[in-house]
């Protein structure tokens, strides 16, 4: 079977409000037929704590992310607070009628999360993707700082001896499915939750000491497993070779068009850059 071509922009870092805007711009850019499937891998200049498109701001303590030197910007997608740093960022946009992809969110995001898969496996590591169908399931998976959204009542995770290893949230908008995540090198959960709100030091101890058994990053996993850290560098490999795999696709290296720089400049402007769409809720 011949592959696909899809492209694969490599960002680098952006700061807060350029990284949301470019995923939107690539969402509209890809609606109106004027590009292919896109992979993008990005960073973020400065470190930023960002926040699902429900969650309220007063979850966030400003003053602590202004202490830490982190910048902060409200997703399009669903989900909680997550902080990225030490990680590789990505996001997949793509048609809703594509073929194999799937109508339900929850379908469409086991298929767009296989390729995932298949680089944690790349890296060592033992990676499963389970279906949190029971309400004991979800439980044992759902986490304060986590990325990934548990209303769905059969959504897949991806973990690594039960622990999560990926947060992942979907939107659908213009016909189009944009999904993109996390993927973390290292994990600093002290510096997560010192800029979450809790309404008391108790409540705080227990969520951080719930948290760090439910979530781990990669080369946590790999030093337990008496191997070196990986770098930035082998994990993007890793994951580019696993989506085109799964997705049977092949790269076109590409960088965004005019039409996508220019919609992400007013995206930055007008929404993303803007107090009034961070602090909306």
């Amino acid at each position: 079977m011949m592959a696909n071509s899809w492209r694969f922009i490599h960002s680098g870092a952006c700061s807060p409000a350029e990284n949301m805007a470019i995923d939107e711009a690539i969402l509209i850019a890809v609606s109106e037929g004027k590009a292919l499937p896109t992979l993008r891998f990005y960073g973020w200049n400065p470190p930023t704590l960002s926040i699902g498109y429900f969650q309220k701001a007063s979850d966030i303590r400003f003053e602590a992310l202004r202490e830490e030197g982190l910048g902060f910007v409200r997703r399009p997608t669903g989900g909680r607070a997550v902080l990225h740093d030490r990680e590789l960022t990505y996001s997949i946009v793509v048609p809703e009628n594509y073929p194999g992809i799937p109508r339900s969110v929850t379908e469409a995001y086991r298929v767009l999360s296989e390729g995932l898969l298949l680089g944690f496996r790349a890296l060592g590591l033992n990676a499963q993707m389970v279906q949190l169908i029971t309400d004991e399931e979800k439980q044992k998976y759902e986490s304060v700082g986590s990325a990934a959204c548990f209303d769905s009542p059969s959504w897949y995770e991806l973990v690594v001896e039960g622990r999560k290893v990926a947060g992942s949230a979907q939107t659908r908008q213009k016909d189009v499915v944009l999904q993109h995540g996390s993927i973390l090198l290292d994990m600093d959960t002290e510096q997560l939750f010192r800029v979450l709100h809790f309404s008391n030091d108790r409540l705080k101890e227990k969520l951080k000491a719930q948290f760090s058994q439910k979530a781990v990053a990669i080369n946590e996993l790999r030093s337990q497993q008496q191997k070196p850290p990986v770098g930035l560098k082998e994990v993007e490999k890793a994951f580019r070779d696993g989506i085109a795999r799964a997705m049977n696709i092949e790269w076109v290296p590409s960088a965004l068009s005019a039409f996508e720089r220019e919609i992400a400049e007013q995206l930055v402007r007008e929404k993303y850059g803007n107090e009034e769409w961070n602090l909306r809720r």
